[in-house]
């Protein structure tokens, strides 16, 4: 299994994403986590602070947007749609909505299988991240888990995918907005005895050969 796991955006290791990825590989983009915020708002954001696909590219990759939705109740056709794909690489937002989009497109199950195979690798950043972890317990105090955009089923997700056996909490010690609640989480946490790891932003977790580690530290 290969994972690359960051706080905020690319993190300060990117190289390392080349490296556990290959060079050239289809990229799938997963922006579901943003699906409260209106299409005209994500173009605006992307064409003036941060395009992931943009950077992507630059790096030599082939990414592409894969919208869950397109996919809800139809496993095997992004079973399809994900054939040569390298990397599932999942956006910040709010990790409930995303692991929503997970469950109901049927994400999840197809991770868990391909991964172990080891014939692709997932990343995201912040609730791209979080939703990694073994659960989403805490990340209710960063993230609002009864947020439902069109279209999902109403109720939260509590179960993490389960890749890493801890709860991913982003941001934590950042020059964030979301850093205050960052603590507060890693704090709750810690007082309910629950395994989590904090990433600062510009760090990610980077697991390969079953070896995790924090790169990009700051």
């Amino acid at each position: 299994m290969r994972l690359y796991l960051s706080s905020y955006r690319f993190g300060a290791a990117m190289g390392r994403l080349v490296d556990l990825v290959g060079a050239g590989a289809r990229i799938a983009v997963v922006s579901n986590a943003l699906d409260l915020i209106s299409e005209e708002s994500r173009r605006a954001y992307a064409r003036n602070v941060h395009d992931p696909l943009a950077d992507l590219a630059e790096r030599g990759f082939a990414p592409f947007d894969l919208d869950l939705r397109d996919y809800f109740g139809r496993p095997d056709a992004l079973d399809q749609a994900l054939e040569g794909v390298g990397m599932v690489w999942a956006v910040g937002g709010n990790a409930f909505l995303l692991r929503r989009a997970m469950a109901q497109s049927g994400l999840d199950a197809i991770l868990a299988r391909r991964l172990a195979r080891d014939d692709l690798v997932y990343g995201g950043w912040s609730a791209g991240a979080c939703v990694a972890g073994a659960s989403l317990r805490g990340i209710d105090l960063m993230d609002e888990p009864e947020a439902v955009a069109e279209g999902y089923d109403p109720a939260p997700i509590y179960d993490g995918l389960g890749l890493v056996d801890f709860v991913i909490v982003p941001h934590f010690a950042s020059d964030h907005p979301e850093a205050e609640a960052a603590d507060v989480a890693a704090a709750w946490l810690a007082n309910h005895g629950l395994a989590h790891r904090t990433l600062r932003d510009g760090e990610a977790l980077v697991l390969r050969d079953g070896r995790l580690e924090v790169v990009g530290e700051v």
